[in-house]
């Protein structure tokens, strides 16, 4: 198994159904590393996955255990999340098109903004990612 990440100060835990299968899909649409993962009866118990520089942890969606863990997987919420995760990538508009290449439905195309480049994808496990390329400052 590779070796654990550095521990951050913050990085968002997501809530997913089907981790195993979504564990694969971030490598293939966001370029994710798989640095740890762990499973629990027979489903994804935790994972930690490096994203452009940072990492996210992520685990199955487990209802029984909600009292204990306080998240759901946005499929029980309706098809809504509650964050969104922001990369600040090189080429937004790359990282936009392997995203929707991969399995993610855009919801803001990539646009120029005051700040940089920037757009919007939900990929299929509920969660939203908001892809953001800065202008260099002057």
């Amino acid at each position: 198994m590779p070796q654990a990440p550095a521990r951050h100060a913050v990085a968002p835990y997501l809530s997913v159904r089907n981790g195993l299968e979504a564990i694969r899909f971030y490598e293939t649409a966001f370029g994710a590393e798989e640095a740890e993962r762990y499973e629990f009866e027979g489903k994804l118990g935790h994972a930690a996955l490096r994203i452009n520089g940072g990492v996210i942890f992520m685990a199955d969606e487990f209802p029984e255990h909600e009292a204990m863990t306080g998240n759901v997987a946005p499929p029980t919420l309706g098809d809504r999340t509650t964050f969104t995760i922001s990369l600040q990538v090189d080429d937004a508009d790359a990282w936009h098109a392997r995203a929707v290449e991969a399995g993610c439905t855009s919801i803001r195309d990539v646009t120029d903004e005051f700040f940089g480049r920037h757009g919007k994808v939900r990929d299929p496990y509920g969660h939203v990612w908001s892809l953001v390329t800065l202008k260099a400052r002057e």
